[in-house]
C-alpha cells in the first residue's frame, strides 16, 4: 500500500524558517545564531540582519579612519631632542638639561656651561636641523679647535641661525680655519663674535680669506685676541675688498706699524663699514696719519674708536686734516692718547673749519686740557651746536653758555 504524501504545512514552514541560522557576510566569521524567543518572528531576523550590516559598515569606517590618522600619530622630533640624547649617549657625555628645555627657543644662551669638544659636537649635531634657534651664545666653554670645528660644520647645514657668539673658547687656528670655510658657504649668518680666542697672525689669514668672499655677514667681533702687524696687513686688504660688513671690532689687539697703516687704508677703500673699533692697539702717529687720509675719502663711516693707540701730537694733527673734510663721521673716541692740549685744540680747529661736519660725540677722556681749549669749545658751538665733548674724566655738554673753569 503506497505511503501517503505529506504536504508541507505553511505554519510549520514559517516556524522552521524563523529558526534557521543567519550567516554573516564574511566567510571568516563564526555563525551568528539569533536568540530564541517565544515572540520571535521573521521580521525580527531581517531587523537583526540590518543591524549587523550597519555594525559591519561602522567597523569598516573605523578601520578606514585608523588608516587615515596613522601618519599624524607618528612621532616627530622637530627640535632634535631625541637625537641629542642619543648622541650624548654615543659620545658618553652628560646632556645639558638647559638645552633640552630650551631647544625650541629663538635665543639659546649656554655660556659658562663647561662644554668640552665632545659635548660641543653632540650639541652641534642636534642643532643641524633645528629651525627654532636664531641666536646662539656658546661663549666661555673651552670648545677648543675640535668643538669650534663641530659648530662650523653645523652652520654649513643650518640656515636659520643668524647670530653666533663663540668668544672665550680657545678656538685657535684650527677652529678659525673651519669657521673660515663655513663663512664662504653660509649665506645667513649676520653676526659672529670671536673675541678672546687667542687668535694670532695665522688665524687672521683664514679670517681674511673669508672676509674677502663673504658679503652677507654684517658684524664681526675679533677683539681681545693676539693679532699683530702681520695680521693687520692681511686684514687691511680684506677690509678693502669686503662688501658686507657694517661693524668691525679689532680692539684689544697688537696691530701696529705697517699693519696699522694697512687697516687704515682698508677703511678708506671700504664703502659699507659704519662702525670701526680699533681701540687698544698700537697705531701710533703713522697709523693716525693713515686714518686721516682715509677720513678724507670715506663717506660712510659713522663711528671710529681709536682710544689708547699711542697717538701723540703729530698723529692728532694728521688726523685733524681728515676731520676737516669728512662729512659723515658722528662719533670719534681718542681717549687716553698722549695728544696733549695742543692736539685737542687741533681737532677742534678742524671741526670749526668744516661747517658740514656730522660729528656729535668727541671723546678726549683722560687728556688734560687748558683754558684756551675751553674757550675754543664755545667758538666751535657756533658751527656744531650739538657737539658733546668728554675730557679729563668728566663729561661736559657744551651749549650756548660758556663753561666756567676752576
Amino acid at each position: 500500500m503506497p505511503k501517503p504524501t505529506l504536504s508541507p504545512v505553511p505554519e510549520l514552514e514559517a516556524e522552521a524558517g524563523a529558526r534557521l541560522p543567519a550567516f554573516s557576510r564574511s566567510s571568516n566569521e563564526a555563525l551568528i545564531l539569533p536568540e530564541e524567543s517565544d515572540g520571535c518572528k521573521a521580521g525580527n531576523v531581517e531587523s537583526d540582519s540590518e543591524e549587523e550590516e550597519e555594525e559591519e559598515e561602522e567597523e569598516e569606517e573605523e578601520w578606514d579612519t585608523d588608516l587615515e590618522i596613522e601618519d599624524p600619530k607618528k612621532s616627530y622630533d622637530l627640535a632634535g631632542r631625541a637625537k641629542y640624547l642619543n648622541t650624548c649617549q654615543t659620545f658618553r657625555v652628560v646632556p645639558v638639561s638647559y638645552f633640552v628645555r630650551h631647544m625650541k627657543d629663538a635665543e639659546l644662551t649656554l655660556k659658562h656651561h663647561g662644554l668640552n669638544p665632545k659635548a660641543a659636537k653632540a650639541l652641534a649635531l642636534s642643532l643641524t636641523n633645528n629651525t627654532s634657534i636664531v641666536k646662539l651664545n656658546l661663549s666661555d666653554n673651552w670648545l677648543d679647535g675640535d668643538g669650534g670645528t663641530a659648530v662650523a660644520e653645523m652652520l654649513k647645514e643650518n640656515y636659520y641661525i643668524t647670530d653666533v657668539n663663540l668668544s672665550e673658547n680657545k678656538l685657535g687656528a684650527k677652529g678659525t680655519k673651519a669657521l673660515s670655510v663655513m663663512l664662504r658657504a653660509n649665506a645667513t649668518l649676520l653676526t659672529l663674535t670671536l673675541s678672546g680666542n687667542e687668535l694670532d697672525d695665522c688665524a687672521a689669514k683664514y679670517l681674511a680669506d673669508a672676509m674677502a668672499v663673504n658679503n652677507k655677514m654684517e658684524a664681526l667681533d675679533l677683539s681681545h685676541n693676539m693679532f699683530g702687524e702681520a695680521a693687520g696687513n692681511v686684514l687691511g686688504a680684506a677690509i678693502a675688498e669686503n662688501v658686507g660688513l657694517k661693524e668691525l671690532n679689532l680692539s684689544w689687539n697688537s696691530i701696529r706699524g705697517q699693519g696699522a697703516v694697512a687697516v687704515a687704508r682698508g677703511l678708506g677703500a671700504n664703502i659699507f663699514l659704519r662702525v670701526a673699533d680699533l681701540a687698544y692697539n698700537g697705531f701710533g702717529n703713522n697709523g693716525a696719519a693713515a686714518l686721516g687720509e682715509a677720513l678724507k675719502v670715506n663717506n660712510v663711516l659713522e663711528a671710529l674708536h681709536i682710544s689708547n693707540n699711542r697717538i701723540a701730537l703729530e698723529g692728532a694733527l694728521s688726523l685733524a686734516l681728515g676731520l676737516k673734510e669728512n662729512k659723515t663721521l658722528k662719533s670719534l673716541s681718542m681717549a687716553r692718547n698722549p695728544i696733549q692740549n695742543e692736539g685737542c685744540i687741533g681737532i677742534l680747529k678742524a671741526l670749526r673749519a668744516n661747517p658740514g661736519t656730522a660729528l656729535e660725540d668727541l671723546d678726549l677722556s683722560e687728556i688734560v686740557v687748558k683754558e684756551n681749549f675751553m674757550e675754543l669749545c664755545d667758538v666751535v658751538l657756533g658751527v656744531v651746536p650739538s657737539l658733546q665733548v668728554k675730557h679729563d674724566r668728566i663729561s661736559h655738554l657744551f651749549r650756548t653758555q660758556p663753561l666756567k673753569v676752576s
